[in-house]
C-alpha cells in the first residue's frame, strides 16, 4: 500500500445557505481543495452525505458533482454512513490512492438541511437508529443520547452542570473560526440556563444543524515533490468499526467499542498512543458524546471523560486539545459533512494555518467521526512533516 497525503483543503462557512443548492455547496468546497492543491483535474470523486435524497430530493450524488465540476468522465460515488459519512468519504478516497488504484482523488461531504422543516429533519436523523426497536417506539435522536448521558451520570456519579466545559471550550474557540456557524462565547449561566431538549440535555449540550461542504484532495506521497509541496500532511492511520445500531444491543450503552476499536486501528497503523496526539478533533454532537469518545479513545479512564473538562484539558493549551475550531457545537453539525470538516481542521492545525485557534508546535492530529448514537466510528490520525 502506498503512502498517502493530503494535498489541498476547503470549506464553505456552516450556516443557513439559502442561496446555494446542494451542488453549488459542495463544488465551492472542491474548488477551493482544488484551487489549495493546484489542480484542475480529479480522476475519483467520493462524496460523504446522509440525507441529500428527502431533504433536498436529490441522489445519484457522485455523477451530481462530477458533472457540476466539468468532470463528466471521473469516477463518482456517493458513500452514507449517517453522520459519519464524511469520514467514510475521506477513508474511500484514502483506501483508493492507497492502493494505486487513482493518483488523485476527492473527497468531499456536503449536507444541506435547513431547506426542510426542522421535523422533518429531526425525523430523517433518527433514521440513523434501530427503526423497529428505537425510532418507531418514538425515540428520537437527542432522547436516545439523553438516555446514555443519563445512565453516565447514575453510574459515575457526575452532575450536569459537570458537562458545561464541553460547550464553553468549544464555543470560545468557534469565536476565531470563520467557518463557524456560532462565534460567540458562552459563560457556565449561559449553559445552566439552556432549555431542556430531552433531558439531562439542554440546547447547549447538543450540536446545530446547519448546511456545508468540506473537501480534501488525497494523492500518493511519492508525487509530492512533482506538486512542489515543502510541508506533508500524510494520513497515518485509518480505522473503522460498527457496533450495534441500537443503543440496547451494546452490553455497556456508556462504553462506545467500535470508538475504541476504531482508535486501536489507527494507533497500531501510525505507530502511536493517545499520548503521541496533539489534537483531537472528537465528535461532540453531544456533550456526553465528546466524553465518550476521549474514553475510548484512550484519554481518559472509564467514567473519567468529564474531569478532562473539568480540569480544562481539553483547551488549546490543555493536555489533548479538542473542538480547536469550535468543533460539532460551535461550528455547526451539518450530519454528512461533519467528518471531512474534521479532517480539513486537523490539517490547518497541522500546517499551522489555524490562526488564533492555533495549537503550538502540532505536529500528530486525531479526527474521529460518530456515524449513529455509536454504531459506526471511524478515526484517522494524520502527521506534519
Amino acid at each position: 500500500m502506498r503512502e498517502v497525503a493530503v494535498l489541498g483543503i476547503g470549506a464553505t462557512p456552516v450556516e443557513e445557505q439559502w442561496e446555494k443548492s446542494l451542488r453549488e455547496l459542495a463544488g465551492e468546497a472542491s474548488l477551493a481543495a482544488m484551487q489549495d492543491a493546484g489542480l484542475d483535474t480529479i480522476q475519483s470523486i467520493f462524496i460523504g452525505n446522509m440525507m441529500s435524497g428527502s431533504a433536498n430530493h436529490q441522489q445519484h450524488l457522485g455523477v451530481y458533482l462530477a458533472d457540476w465540476l466539468d468532470m463528466r468522465f471521473a469516477e463518482g460515488l456517493r458513500v452514507e454512513a449517517a453522520c459519519s459519512s464524511g469520514a467514510a468519504a475521506f477513508r474511500s478516497a484514502l483506501m483508493a490512492v492507497a492502493s494505486g488504484e487513482v493518483d488523485t482523488a476527492l473527497s468531499v461531504a456536503v449536507e444541506k438541511m435547513t431547506d426542510s422543516p426542522s421535523t422533518e429533519i429531526t425525523a430523517e436523523l433518527a433514521t440513523a437508529a434501530d427503526a423497529d426497536w428505537e425510532t418507531d417506539q418514538g425515540l428520537s435522536f437527542v432522547a436516545l443520547n439523553a438516555l446514555v448521558m443519563q445512565r453516565y451520570m447514575y453510574e459515575h456519579h457526575w452532575q450536569h452542570d459537570d458537562f458545561a466545559n464541553f460547550s464553553i471550550n468549544a464555543h470560545a474557540n468557534g469565536v476565531h473560526n470563520p467557518n463557524a456557524r456560532f462565534r460567540k462565547p458562552i459563560t457556565i449561566e449561559t449553559y445552566r440556563k439552556s432549555p431542556i431538549v430531552a433531558d439531562p440535555i439542554t440546547v447547549m449540550d447538543a450540536s446545530p444543524m446547519g448546511d456545508g461542504a468540506a473537501a480534501a484532495i488525497l494523492v500518493p506521497v511519492e508525487a509530492l515533490r512533482r506538486y512542489g509541496v515543502t510541508q506533508t500532511i500524510q494520513v497515518i492511520g485509518s480505522g473503522a468499526a460498527t457496533d450495534s445500531i441500537a443503543v440496547h444491543g451494546r452490553k455497556d450503552p456508556t462504553w462506545l467499542t467500535a470508538a475504541e476499536r476504531s482508535a486501536k486501528q489507527a494507533y497500531q497503523q501510525a505507530g502511536c498512543t493517545p499520548k503521541d496526539m496533539d489534537l483531537f478533533e472528537a465528535h461532540d454532537a453531544f456533550t456526553i458524546m465528546a466524553t465518550l469518545s476521549l474514553e475510548a479513545s484512550g484519554f481518559a479512564e472509564r467514567g473519567q471523560g468529564v474531569r478532562l473538562a473539568l480540569d480544562e484539558e481539553i483547551r488549546p493549551n490543555g493536555r489533548i486539545p479538542i473542538a480547536t475550531r469550535g468543533g460539532l457545537k460551535a461550528r455547526g453539525h451539518p450530519v454528512g459533512a461533519t467528518g471531512m470538516y474534521q479532517i480539513i481542521e486537523v490539517v490547518q492545525q497541522l500546517r499551522g494555518q489555524a490562526g488564533e485557534n492555533q495549537i503550538a508546535d502540532a505536529r500528530i492530529g486525531m479526527a474521529q467521526n460518530i456515524g449513529g448514537s455509536g454504531s459506526n466510528i471511524i478515526t484517522h490520525i494524520l502527521k506534519s512533516a
